[in-house]
């Protein structure tokens, strides 16, 4: 039995939708044997694929062929996952990274910042609130 592979990354609940995993395919982020495919690529038991979602790419390996998405507790019997522990790795430091490089002052304001904006934001101010001392000659 064959299916077409943007299908079957649907259905493996490797993509959300089936719209992302022919996308994917289109920008070559879907290879096999090293080469780009397209979303209308046949796949069939044995075949390895591999899929780049950056920062790292997963390597899968097609056990059974199936065009109807799956339960997640049922993928195991129609998917082999053979990515490497260094793709995880990698992953991991990218999250701790992510964290690490960020300076004060970017990105966006948290709550207590947002909650002190709005507060000034509403104060209105006098003349009677300044107190200025003029010294007259």
């Amino acid at each position: 039995m064959e299916e077409r592979i943007d299908k079957w990354l649907w259905a493996m609940r490797v993509f959300k939708t089936r719209t992302i995993a022919t996308e994917a395919c289109k920008k070559g982020r879907v290879m096999m044997g090293g080469v780009a495919v397209k979303p209308s690529r046949s796949i069939k038991e044995g075949d390895v694929i591999d899929v780049r979602k950056p920062p790292i790419t997963y390597t899968f390996r097609v056990l059974k062929v199936t065009g109807n998405r799956l339960g997640a507790k049922l993928v195991p019997e129609y998917l082999e996952n053979i990515t490497s522990p260094n793709q995880y790795e990698l992953l991991e430091m990218t999250k701790i990274s992510g964290f690490v490089d960020r300076r004060k002052g970017l990105g966006r304001p948290t709550k207590r910042d947002s909650r002190e904006l709005s507060k000034f934001k509403e104060e209105s101010y006098t003349a009677d609130d300044f107190y200025l001392d003029w010294e007259e000659d």
